[in-house]
């Protein structure tokens, strides 16, 4: 039976400890998903130099002495082109409701633009949550002076609590943003387990690590045609794990370019996903990929539901 002197000190705990959902928005292609796998200390989203690699809301959970911080990756907010776009789009913007912070990381070396005045109108008119404003890609700046008419073309838009510059991809040190957003959070209990830090299934983290070395090895029209589904993922005797994948496109000609002369694409695809997905499970791992043509998939609700990639998957 737990003491009330036991009872008390847990009180306490709960009074100096914080915990809460932040919101990680921005335009594709901002460096949202680098700057999460960095704060977080784990690859939880695949990361590309394409924009529009995140399709969904991605959790990742970073727990410490003093608070656990639940980060929501989304989908970059750009202008749809199609069905998924505007179920990613939707993703993005319902991520935003009933969390305690939102990051808007922005890529400092591309000029202030329509989809930067855009994205803070909405928040003008829609969002009452307190906003982080992080610069990021500031080592591509050259001359740091340049960031100052930045922050203040920013926070004219927009009344932001503060302002954090950093590069996500070459900075090693980012307790300066984590003290921000601590300090941004409720005091309370820890929503998930200490040790937990996404909740994504495995069969989802092997399929979007797979869709990742597409976008890495192609070039082109096949990238955001791709959907990647894993299909069964079960442990051998042996200890091995098996994965068997489908990769749909939505024409012949990319079949082509993925399968690539004598299967060779699909082997590199496939190598460099064993060796992540090896990482992942903690154990070997024999992975065999299909390629498959599905027509318009990303127009189609019925296949975008099938993939995970519409409505209900979208939400926290």
């Amino acid at each position: 039976m737990t003491s009330r002197k036991e009872i008390c000190m847990e009180a306490a705990e709960q009074k100096q400890h914080r915990a809460g959902f932040v919101a990680v928005v921005g335009r594709p292609n901002a460096g949202k998903s680098t700057l999460v796998n960095k704060l977080v200390g784990e690859k939880v989203a695949i990361i590309s130099d394409r924009p529009q690699t995140t399709r969904n809301r991605i959790l990742s959970i970073l727990s410490t002495a003093e608070a656990q911080v639940i980060f929501l990756d989304t989908p970059g907010l750009h202008k749809p082109q199609d069905k998924l776009g505007e179920h990613m789009v939707r993703a993005a913007e319902g991520a935003i409701q009933d969390v305690d912070l939102v990051l808007y990381v922005v890529d400092a070396s591309e000029k202030f633009g329509k989809g930067e005045e855009t994205i803070l109108e909405r928040r003008r008119n829609s969002c009452r949550v307190p906003a982080i404003l992080v610069l990021n890609k500031i080592d591509q700046l050259g001359d740091k002076s340049r960031l100052l008419p930045i922050i203040a073309r920013f926070q004219k838009e927009y009344d932001f609590k503060t302002v954090v510059s950093l590069s996500a991809l070459e900075d090693t040190d980012f307790s300066a943003l984590l003290e921000e957003i601590i300090g941004c959070l409720p005091y309370g209990p820890d929503f998930y387990p200490e040790d937990m830090y996404t909740d994504q299934p495995e069969k989802v983290m092997a399929a979007e690590i797979i869709r990742e070395k597409v976008l890495q090895l192609t070039r082109d029209e096949v990238p955001h045609a791709v959907a990647v589904q894993v299909q069964e993922m079960k442990t051998r005797d042996n200890g091995m794990v098996y994965v068997r994948a489908d990769l749909f496109v939505e024409r012949d000609s990319q079949k082509a370019i993925l399968i690539g002369n004598k299967g060779s694409m699909l082997k590199e695809i496939s190598k460099r996903a064993r060796l992540d997905i090896e990482d992942l499970v903690g154990s070997r791992v024999y992975l065999e990929l299909w390629v498959k043509v599905r027509p318009k998939w990303r127009e189609k609700e019925g296949d975008l539901k099938r993939l995970g990639l519409a409505s209900d998957h979208n939400q926290y």
